[in-house]
Formats: C-alpha cells, sequence, structure tokens
C-alpha cells in the first residue's frame, strides 16, 4: 500500500523519552512546527500503582521480549542469544516512567578520558568534542525546567554550577542514616544524591510521596519527574507539536541529495505513513537508534544511514549496577524499613576520579539504598521457595541495605549493536544484537569499589556481607551510551559536536548514542542537557539556514 503523506512538518522527533521530550519542550517553544513519534502509548499518573507482580515480575512497562526481543554474545566467535538486555520502555517518557531518578551531574574529567589516560589497551578512550563548562547552562536549564532535589556545597567534589537545586533533598532514611554514620567514622564524604523528584511546590506540582519502591514502578503521583508529565505536555500548550504514539518507525528516508527527507511508519491501524521534515532528530536510546540507522540503509548508505566512519554501532557502553548487601543483627538494630522512606538515600562521589594506586583507571558515583521489593528483593543466597525463603524475609527484609556502583565502563570498539541476522520482531524487521565483553578495567573498578562498600557495611555494623560481583553487563541499568560517536573528524566519528550526522547534514541523534564514553554517574541528567544544547543549536542556527561550528579544544586538538 502507497504511504499516506501528511503535511510536512519542521521537525519530526524520533521517540519521547528523556532526550525526545526535551527536544519537544525546546523546539516547540521556539515556534517551529514539531511531529513526535512513540513505539507505545501515552499512560498517565493514575495508570500506575504500587503493583510488584505487575511491574518486576511482568512487562507492564517493559517491551515484551516475545514481540521485541534483542540478542546478546559476548564476542563475536560466539552464539547470540534472546536477551531482555537494557528493554527501556517503549512508551511516552521512555525511561523517565520506570526510573528511580538518579540525577547527578557529571564531572569536568569525563569529558576528556583520552586526554586523562591516553591509549589504553583494549579500549577506544576519546575525548569528547565539548566540555563541561560547555555544557553547564544546559544541565542547569533541565534542572529548573525537569524538577529536581539536591543540597547545595553537600558534595566537597562537586564542579561548578551556575544555581542552586530547585528543591532540597528528601530527609535521610534509617538505611541512609546509618550510611552516613559509617562514612563520617571512616571520613568519606557521604551526601545526598540529586534526584529527579520535588519535595516542594514546583510549577504547579506537588510533593506526595506514597512508596520507596519507584524503581521499576510508575509514579501515580507528579513528585517524580517524567517528560511524560512535564516536558511533553508543555511542548502541547504551544500550539507547537503533535504526538501520534503506537507508531512503528520503520526507517528514515533520504533524498537525492543525500539529505534525511523523514520518516516511514506504521500507525496503530498498521497503516502506512511517511511523514516528511526539514529536520530528522534521532532519540531512541543508542540501542533502537543504532538499530533503526542501520535499517534505514540505502544505496547511497549501504552500510547503515551515516554510517561512512563504520563507526556506527561501535564503542557502545551500558554501565552495570553492582552492589553489596549488608545484613544486620535483627536482636539490636531498628529496622530499616526502606519502603517507607526512598529507594535511595545517600552516596558519595569520593572514589569518582582516578587513582591508579586502586589498580584501574577512572571511578563511579555509589549509592546506599533498601534492598528492593518484598517479592524480589536482592539478598545473594536467599532461598527462593518454601518455609526457608519466608524465614529469610522475615529475619532479614527489614534489617537489610545495600551500597551499588554505577560501574564506569570503558568504550571498546568490538563492544557494539548491530542487526541480528537471523532473529526478527513481531514485524518481522530485523532486531538489535549487543555484542559486549567488560574490559579488564571495568572487572577491576567493580572489584575495587564493591570491596570499599563492603567496608562502609562493616563500618556501619553489619554482621554478614556479600559482594554481588561483575560477571559480565546485563543491562541491568537501562544506560546507553555511545554507538555513534561525536567528534570533530568524519573519519572517526559518526555525529559532529551538535549531534548531527556528518554524512547526513539535517539528521541529528540527540540520546546517548553520541557520547564518546560513558560517565561514571547515571547518565540522564547529562543526555537531557545535551539534547537540550543541540535543540538550541537546531533553532538558533539550523532552522534559520546558519552552520555554526566550535573550535576544537586543545586537549582534544593534541
Amino acid at each position: 500500500m502507497q504511504a499516506r503523506k501528511p503535511d510536512p512538518a519542521d521537525i519530526v522527533i524520533i521517540g519521547t523519552g528523556a532526550t525526545g521530550g526535551t527536544a519537544a519542550k525546546v523546539l516547540s517553544e521556539r515556534g517551529l512546527k514539531v511531529v513526535g513519534l512513540d513505539r507505545g502509548p501515552w499512560l498517565k499518573p493514575k495508570d500506575f500503582s504500587g503493583d510488584e507482580i505487575k511491574y518486576v515480575n511482568r512487562n507492564f512497562l517493559v517491551p515484551d521480549a516475545l514481540l521485541n526481543p534483542r540478542t546478546y554474545r559476548q564476542d563475536e566467535n560466539s552464539t547470540a542469544e534472546l536477551s531482555g538486555f537494557s528493554l527501556l520502555p517503549q512508551m511516552v517518557g521512555g525511561g523517565t516512567v520506570h526510573w528511580a531518578g538518579w540525577f547527578p551531574r557529571p564531572k569536568p574529567s569525563d569529558f576528556f578520558q583520552h586526554s586523562l589516560h591516553g591509549d589504553v589497551p583494549g579500549a577506544s578512550l576519546a575525548d569528547w568534542p565539548y566540555s563541561y563548562d560547555d555544557l553547564e547552562p544546559f544541565l542547569t536549564k533541565v534542572e529548573w525546567a525537569f524538577g529536581c532535589a539536591g543540597l547545595d556545597g553537600a558534595d566537597r567534589n562537586a564542579p561548578y554550577r551556575s544555581r542552586p537545586y530547585p528543591t532540597p533533598p528528601m530527609p535521610p532514611t534509617r538505611f541512609g542514616k546509618t550510611f552516613y554514620r559509617a562514612c563520617e567514622t571512616l571520613g568519606i564524604n557521604a551526601h545526598p544524591i540529586p534526584q529527579a523528584f520535588i519535595t516542594q511546590p514546583f510549577k504547579g506540582r506537588e510533593p506526595k510521596h506514597l512508596t520507596g519502591f519507584w524503581n521499576l514502578y510508575g509514579d501515580p503521583t507528579q513528585m517524580r519527574s517524567g517528560t511524560a508529565t512535564t516536558f511533553i505536555p508543555e511542548a502541547f500548550a504551544t500550539g507547537n507539536y503533535e504526538l501520534r504514539t503506537e507508531c512503528y518507525v520503520k526507517c528514515i528516508t533520504v533524498n537525492a541529495k543525500g539529505e534525511a527527507k523523514g520518516v516511514v511508519y506504521l500507525d496503530p491501524d498498521g497503516n502506512e505513513v511517511e511523514q516528511e521534515a526539514r529536520i530528522v532528530i534521532l532519540a531512541a536510546g543508542a540501542i533502537e537508534s543504532a538499530r533503526l540507522l542501520f535499517l534505514s540503509a540505502t544505496e547511497w548508505h549501504p552500510d547503515g544511514l551515516a554510517n561512512s566512519s563504520g563507526l556506527l554501532g561501535k564503542n557502545a557502553t551500558f554501565h552495570e549496577y553492582v552492589y553489596a548487601t549488608g545484613v544486620f543483627d535483627r536482636q539490636i538494630t531498628e529496622p530499616f524499613d526502606g519502603y517507607v522512606g526512598h529507594y535511595l538515600s545517600g552516596g558519595s562521589m569520593d572514589f569518582y576520579e582516578t587513582d591508579e594506586k586502586r589498580g584501574h583507571i577512572c571511578g563511579s558515583i555509589i549509592g546506599a539504598s533498601q534492598v528492593g521489593h518484598p517479592i524480589n528483593w536482592m539478598l545473594p543466597g536467599r532461598p527462593i521457595w518454601g518455609e526457608a525463603a519466608k524465614q529469610a524475609d522475615r529475619d532479614y527484609f527489614r534489617h537489610s541495605m545495600k551500597i551499588g556502583v554505577c560501574l564506569h565502563d570503558l568504550a571498546v570498539e568490538s563492544n557494539r549493536v548491530d542487526l541480528d541476522p537471523t532473529v526478527k520482531d513481531a514485524w518481522g524487521v530485523p532486531v538489535a544484537r549487543i555484542t559486549h565483553k567488560s574490559h579488564p578495567n571495568d572487572l577491576a573498578l567493580a572489584r575495587w569499589q564493591l570491596a570499599k562498600n563492603s567496608e562502609i557495611l562493616d563500618e556501619a555494623g553489619a554482621k554478614q556481607i556479600t559482594a554481588v560481583t561483575h560477571q559480565r553487563c546485563t543491562g541491568n541499568t537501562f544506560h546507553q551510551h555511545g554507538t555513534a560517536r561525536m567528534g570533530f573528524d568524519p573519519e572517526k566519528s559518526v555525529l559532529n559536536e551538535w549531534c548531527e550526522a556528518h554524512d547526513v547534514p539535517n539528521l541529528y541523534v540527540i540520546d546517548g548514542s553520541g557520547f564518546p564514553t560513558a560517565l561514571g554517574v547515571n547518565p540522564t541528567l547529562t543526555m537531557m542537557a545535551h539534547a537540550w544544547r543541540a535543540s538550541e543549536y537546531i533553532a538558533d542556527y539550523h532552522a534559520k539556514g546558519r552552520k555554526h561550528r566550535l573550535e576544537r579544544p586543545l586537549a582534544v586538538a593534541q
């Protein structure tokens, strides 16, 4: 059937999550006519609850792996197997629907990893084409438009910020206080981790904290920030934004000049629609964005759209959440009851910067948290059924806590996303295949940091401590970066410093795909600021027929 063609738009954005929602707000508020496409529905706060089975054990938010499978292998000599690797929610709001909301800033060192560490054997480090100072105004804009909570001056290692946090942090939970006391004894600077929620009235929203079980759940209030309840409605309010949900994008089209022409998608009734636009923005997450660029191969782009460098899909980084759990003596320790506070309470950035005496480079944020949900809580070695499981729940659930690590994994060129040659989704389209093997530095960082986390738990008084060691990346953080690396050189990168494809001058990829390296913190704030920065460039320059290139920073030029 011939594709139906609505009127052309100024801009079409694929995805409405953290980055697509940010672009929708910024561009529509600048007066551009924007069409937003999302794979899934637009769920509202009334659609959410605290049903653990529904959210954690079933796929109410994340894609059905039978309809939308992925495959995973550790190296190209292994057979890829079906996997639920990093299946972000495919719905309006994307990952901001189910996240816990860690919202820390990156550090200046994150942007110059190659300049700091040189050519690390087995890794493919590269400097970013812009710096922390370049991004700082946009980090601030996101924090104040989106809503977050934090404590100014608490992190002694914090870089410059131009404005304070919009709202203060929540009071520490009982396990948070335990973490703070142990860190103080050990001389560790512990503090509230900034989080994407509000604790005071903010832009018409009221803080209504209902439960500590927010991680992997939708929020039935509007206390937690998400693009589905903030930026998308604000884009609608401009009159310049049109949202089309439950649309399966098949490919990005290209005209005879090599420019992006628009997208072809299937609407909710299965009809094929062609939406043309002056500018195409891809914001589907680093896995699905790479997949769609491969699916958009043409006679002029036989190896995938925007892939003349051959780097599309490569240098993928995902983080991995690893942790140490401490069990405390229920006879002498007051119950933590983490479910009445919040999932996260307290963290530290003291181990973030490189100290090669530890046996590795780079470092990561750490965070103290409750052990999870009543049915699916994290206690290594816990009996899984019968009276023994029930007794373990009675004895340990209210008397346990964990300290986790957002593992800063090094970029490796062979760690990549491509199309699986045999497995297809329910629409008959090849699925994303993830190839990823952890660099030795990742393993060394995990071992050292888990030992330090265990030391903190020991000082806190835990009688039983178990570190869950890093075996391989499972995609359990849902953090995705690096599959369309940014840079100044078209032979060594896919995107330029404004997230525009070198090969396709009106195609932008504004999610974490462009990150040359991973961060040691949760990346969503950085991704949103990255998208806001690119969107302002599109509105101020590209949409007005102008271009602007940055000078290479000294560290990059060398």
